[in-house]
């Protein structure tokens, strides 16, 4: 540990006093009083004209000092299970000591940036101030306007790196691609247009699909044990003609890694179903269901769960857990129990707008659709519908005329709202047949709203950007960009909370307002929706020496009731930064992400 020791304390020079009060020999609560007061003297200077901080750095400087004091805490220790000071103490005092877990590479990386943070050394500003700045009038707006156009530029210079399903070249290798279908299955263009055509001919296990596109070796390793194990498995005919022949080319690993999941996710989830009292209910759905079929975690909407099943599991399903294999027979729920759920609802007069999902609720015939939307309407208290559904994406030829017109019967402007909550997770998924599944339901005046999961996989620089442009042209709102859940089986798609902030403020930002309306939130287990552009809505409380932070995430109701807090690990930004390296990206491009808490 000794090399750790030397490697700290080159990080600590950055700042004097810090490395003084470390390297005393002062007992380990008076050390920790000691840097408190220290952070508090920096942080007080912030507020006065402190000549030795750069411009603008004096807002990292707080940002960096409030989340170090956070981590002193003996709250935050309690709530982490670790004390930073403590490791840094024993490090530095007794590098002999065997128990003690050796950093890596991300934790340097971490407390270097913070401890710069805390002195304004971060390094991200130029010197160079911008020219506008010295002139007025005329002058001074055309340098602007020079400098907005900069900006614009480089964003489109990162957009146009990325695929869209609407491109010319996309529609016609995917025209290509269902050719080869229809004639590997024997089929017509009509079967091809009806939608239970394409849930009978699910493509379910790893020889059919490598029949029909190449696989990598571990991808066809994966479906195949995925079966095996009884894990939910499955892709229809259309979606999966949004892939390309060729894996490898770049422009469909978000498509592929929606479903095709990866050998990790697949041990994982073996591991889960074999351990007797392993909860895979990662959401804590039962402990916010009063009666089957329902969720509530919110005072005026309730979920509505008549299916449990999609024509094809996404691989980070939060409800992957209730869901026993793609296009179940017996997913829905009975009527009996239906009906039961539906009564509740009419029973709690507070409740005004019912979420109806699942699984995917357009998998049920139009006959049970209106039926359910029937009974739910007599509800006089409801005053809005969703509908959950990623037919638009994976099953476009669900969205009949005959469905739109019996749900839009139900529309009723002034009284009562139906929308529609889809799931577009990377513009590849965009095709001329999503489109038209949008378009009808809006010359209804049915509103349709986006779910976006921001994965690894579409997280790159200006990525969601071009989704989100993408989508308003095609009449589609951005509504919310979900944290990837904390799940062990589903780490290959986390993305550090920081990269979230940063692709908010750095380049969601450079979007029109009519553009950049999702919210990014991460929602906690048993709580619901934490808003995370919201800083004072969680707290970095720790820096564990594998290099990932933990956070304390607040309840949306704590100033309205007594709730408990849920302290979460993130994933690595160094590891995060290391992923986007080995897949071709410049991580200079993301040096910013660090003074993102």
């Amino acid at each position: 540990m000794e090399n750790v020791r030397k490697r700290i304390l080159k990080i600590l020079r950055n700042v004097p006093e810090l490395e003084e009060i470390l390297l005393s020999e002062e007992d380990l609560e008076t050390k920790r009083q000691k840097i408190k007061y220290f952070l508090s003297d920096i942080l007080m200077a912030t507020f006065e004209d402190h000549p030795t901080i750069p411009p603008l750095e004096w807002i990292l400087t707080r940002s960096a000092i409030n989340v170090f004091r956070s981590i002193l805490a003996n709250r935050s220790e309690r709530l982490a299970g670790f004390s930073l000071l403590g490791y840094l103490n024993e490090v530095l005092h007794e590098p002999g000591t065997k128990c003690l877990e050796k950093p890596n590479p991300g934790f340097y990386a971490e407390l270097d940036h913070l401890v710069k943070g805390v002195v304004g050394k971060t390094g991200i500003y130029s010197d160079k101030v911008p020219a506008f700045l010295k002139h007025k009038g005329r002058k001074a707006a055309k340098l602007r306007s020079s400098d907005l156009s900069r900006m614009a530029k480089t964003s489109q210079k990162f957009m146009d790196r990325y695929a869209c399903g609407l491109d010319k070249e996309a529609i016609r290798e995917r025209s290509l691609n269902k050719l080869r279908l229809l004639k590997r299955f024997g089929a017509t263009g009509a079967e091809w247009e009806d939608w239970r055509w394409h849930t009978r001919h699910i493509i379910r296990d790893a020889d059919t699909l490598k029949s029909l596109i190449n696989l990598t070796v571990k991808e066809y390793r994966a479906v195949q044990l995925a079966r095996e194990y009884r894990i939910p498995f499955g892709i229809t005919p259309h979606y999966l003609s949004l892939m390309d022949e060729e894996p490898g080319k770049g422009r469909d690993d978000a498509v592929r890694a929606q479903v095709i999941p990866p050998l990790h996710y697949v041990g994982k989830m073996r591991e889960n179903k074999e351990l007797a009292d392993h909860s895979m209910d990662f959401m804590l759905e039962n402990d916010t269901s009063p009666i089957e079929g329902i969720t509530r975690r919110y005072p005026n909407i309730v979920i509505l769960k008549p299916i449990l099943t999609c024509p094809q599991i996404c691989v980070y399903c939060q409800r992957n857990w209730e869901i026993e294999d793609v296009c179940s027979k017996d997913a829905a729920i009975s009527r009996e129990k239906l009906d039961q759920a539906i009564q509740w609802i009419a029973d709690t007069p507070e409740i005004n707008e019912v979420l109806i999902t699942g699984g995917d609720p357009f998998l049920l015939s139009n006959k049970r659709i209106e039926g359910l939307m029937s009974k739910i309407s007599r509800i006089r208290h409801v005053e809005r519908i969703r509908i959950g559904t990623r037919t638009l994406v994976t099953l476009p030829q669900r969205i009949t005329e005959t469905l739109v017109r019996r749900l839009n019967r139900f529309n009723i402007p002034g009284k009562r709202e139906v929308i529609i909550i889809t799931h577009f997770e990377h513009p590849y998924e965009i095709t001329p047949q999503s489109v038209e599944a949008v378009q009808k339901f809006r010359r209804y005046g049915i509103d349709v709203y986006n779910q976006m999961v921001y994965t690894f996989y579409n997280s790159r620089k200006f990525e969601a950007s071009l989704l989100r442009h993408k989508l308003r042209l095609i009449g589609v709102t951005p509504y919310y960009t979900f944290n990837t859940k904390g799940k062990a089986e589903t780490d290959d798609y986390r993305v550090p909370i920081a990269r979230l902030l940063q692709e908010q403020h750095e380049e969601a930002r450079l979007m029109p307002g009519t553009v950049r309306t999702d919210e990014i939130v991460f929602n906690v287990p048993g709580l619901g929706k934490n808003y995370l552009r919201a800083s004072q809505h969680h707290d970095v409380i720790s820096i564990l020496p594998d290099g990932r932070r933990v956070y304390e995430f607040h309840p949306w109701e704590k100033k309205l009731s007594l709730m408990d807090t849920y302290v979460y690990t993130d994933v690595s930004v160094h590891r995060y930064l290391q992923r986007l390296k080995d897949a071709g990206e410049n991580p200079v491009h993301y040096r910013t992400i660090w003074y993102y808490y």
